[in-house]
C-alpha cells in the first residue's frame, strides 16, 4: 500500500492521512472500495492501532471515507464528498507559501502561473479534481 518515513517532519498520523488521500485522489483506491481494518493496517505499517484509528477519523471528518457499522470503512465517491472549508484554507495557505518560495528563488510570475496550470492539468488527468 504505502510506506512511512520515520525521518519525515510529518507525524505518522499525518503520513497515513496523506498516503490514503493520495491513493484515493490518483484512483488507486476506487470509490466504495473497502479499506483494510484499523487492526490490519496497523499491523502492516507496524504502528499503534490508535494512530490508524485517529487517521481514519480525520479522513472521515474530511469526507474522504465513511464507515458502515459492522462492515468496515469505505472510500467516498468524489461527487458526494462535501467541501471542507478548513481543508481548502489549509491547502491554499500551503500553495501561497510555496508560490512565495518560487518567487524568492527567482521564478517569474509567468513561470509560476505555468507551473500551477501544469500541476492542475496533471491532477485532473489522474482524477485529482472535479472536472
Amino acid at each position: 500500500m504505502f510506506q512511512l518515513d520515520l525521518r519525515s517532519h510529518l507525524s505518522i498520523y499525518e503520513q497515513v492521512i496523506d498516503n490514503i488521500k493520495e491513493l484515493i485522489v490518483c484512483g488507486a483506491i476506487e470509490a466504495d472500495s473497502k479499506l483494510p481494518s484499523v487492526r490490519d493496517l496497523s499491523k502492516v505499517l507496524a504502528v499503534n492501532p490508535n494512530t490508524v484509528q485517529k487517521s481514519f477519523k480525520e479522513l472521515e471528518r474530511q469526507g474522504f471515507i465513511y464507515t458502515v457499522a459492522g462492515k468496515g470503512t469505505f472510500v467516498c465517491k468524489r461527487d458526494e464528498k462535501e467541501v471542507d472549508q478548513e481543508s481548502i484554507d489549509r491547502v491554499t495557505g500551503l500553495i501561497e507559501q510555496n508560490v512565495r518560495e518560487l518567487y524568492f528563488i527567482g521564478v517569474s510570475r509567468n513561470e509560476v502561473e505555468e507551473i500551477l496550470m501544469g500541476i492542475a492539468k496533471n491532477s485532473f488527468k489522474t482524477g485529482g479534481g472535479k472536472k
